[in-house]
């Protein structure tokens, strides 16, 4: 655990060297560069291989896509509830999605062309959804509904197998329920690698998405050019800003929440500014870490990725924020102090406010994807959204007039920077007239 304060000369320093990602490590770059070029080179075989070594699943090729037959018994196996659970959690991130569709537009330039934008779904995306020991059928729902408003025609889902090569019904049955039918048992470094480059039997798709443990984020990174990639999400993370009206006892179960996802290399940050309920939050995190099942696994994850801060003032709170990026960040503060606060922070994935906000809401049915930037890739990129599956084509069309109009500054810069062709392209057209 750190303990720093803004008042520390270094905190700021302290704070860059802590939110280091894993995945820069040289020993996960080397591992995943090697797999990567594996799976480029022997397809399949390489796939099954790692698929063996790091999931011990002995799959044969032909068990690498799960069949029909098992989504439609996973869908119709579920306990109602947690269908239940499911639509309504759909229903959310569809209807918050459906609000940020973009339209095609035109208009006319000063020069009174036309000029406008489309849009397009990509073709084929590739959907990473976490498996093992945290199937996250959530995340299904949160990156396959977004693909589907964006119109996407081909979404093809990869996920770890269990040993005995099963996937987690919660999983297969999300998918269901989302029309994807196209399901690979493939994980990790292997998964990135086959959709970007197709194997024997994944055909390639043209962008992924989805979160991932450090070595898939690496794979993401070194396969960004070859393949489109939507964001660097994960280990998970969050930072809760508290003052003195915060019940440290909620604050300590909504930091232990992002311990839990299971990788290991989760962040969690408690910016405190009243040192009482710093004190009074850390004693609540040791109390409830001896209530839950996963209480030791949770309080190793703590022990290397808790950090406290204790701000002097809003602003310093402000800043602190700022400068993580936190994928979610929690306002647990009086209506005034949230409100100061949310308008300030610029960063962050996600916010949650209030004391009935918790990030668990996020996670699962609030409606925004939970696919959010870590890592403090929040300073320039934002959390998955329907625009992540589509892309844009811009429209000009200029009649004579308009170009006529538009000439002068053509030749202008094209004799600013030496590029005559450029100029006498445009002028070529009026030469008829002189």
């Amino acid at each position: 655990m750190l303990h720093l304060s803004t008042k520390d000369a270094d905190c700021f320093e302290k704070l860059k060297e802590f939110s280091k990602p894993v995945a820069q490590a040289a020993e996960i770059s080397s591992v995943v560069a090697d797999v990567i070029a594996d799976v480029a080179a022997r397809g399949d075989e390489a796939v099954l291989y790692y698929t063996a070594k790091f999931d011990h699943a002995k799959l044969l090729q032909k068990q690498l896509r799960v069949p029909a037959s098992a989504i439609e018994a996973a869908y119709a196996s579920l306990e109602p509830e947690k269908l239940a659970a499911m639509k309504e959690a759909a229903e959310s991130i569809r209807s918050f999605h459906a609000q940020t569709l973009r339209k095609n537009w035109k208009k006319k330039n000063p020069q009174g062309a036309i000029v406008g934008e489309m849009f397009f779904p990509i073709r084929r995306v590739g959907l990473y959804i976490p498996g093992g020991q945290v199937p996250l059928s959530s995340t299904v729902l949160m990156t396959a509904i977004p693909a589907q408003l964006a119109g996407v025609p081909e979404l093809v889902i990869c996920t770890p197998p269990h040993a005995d090569g099963s996937i987690a019904p919660e999983i297969l049955a999300a998918a269901k329920l989302c029309g994807v039918s196209e399901i690979y048992a493939v994980g990790g470094v292997q998964a990135i690698a086959a959709m970007a480059y197709g194997t024997q039997t994944i055909a390639p798709v043209d962008k992924i998405a989805g979160p991932g443990n450090a070595f898939v984020i690496e794979a993401k990174r070194q396969l960004f050019g070859k393949v489109g990639i939507d964001l660097l999400p994960g280990p998970s993370e969050v930072m809760v800003i508290a003052d003195s009206s915060a019940n440290p006892e909620w604050v300590a179960a909504d930091i232990i929440t992002q311990a839990e996802h299971g990788s290991g290399k989760e962040k969690v940050y408690l910016v405190a500014m009243d040192e009482r309920v710093l004190k009074a939050t850390e004693v609540a995190i040791n109390s409830l870490l001896m209530r839950y099942r996963k209480g030791e696994r949770l309080r190793e994850i703590m022990n290397a990725g808790f950090c406290s801060v204790l701000a002097n003032s809003v602003p310093a709170a402000i800043d602190v924020a700022n400068f993580i990026a936190p994928e979610h960040l929690e306002i647990q503060a009086r209506p005034n102090t949230t409100k100061r606060l949310s308008q300030a922070i610029t960063t962050a994935g996600a916010m949650l406010l209030g004391h009935y906000s918790p990030a668990a809401l996020g996670d699962f049915i609030a409606g925004p994807s939970h696919t959010l930037p870590t890592s403090r890739t929040g300073r320039f990129l934002s959390g998955l959204q329907v625009s992540d599956f589509m892309r844009r084509t811009s429209l000009v069309s200029y009649d004579k007039e308009a170009l006529r109009k538009a000439a002068p500054v053509v030749e202008a810069f094209s004799k600013m920077e030496q590029l005559e062709v450029h100029g006498h392209s445009v002028a070529i057209r009026f030469e008829e007239e002189s």
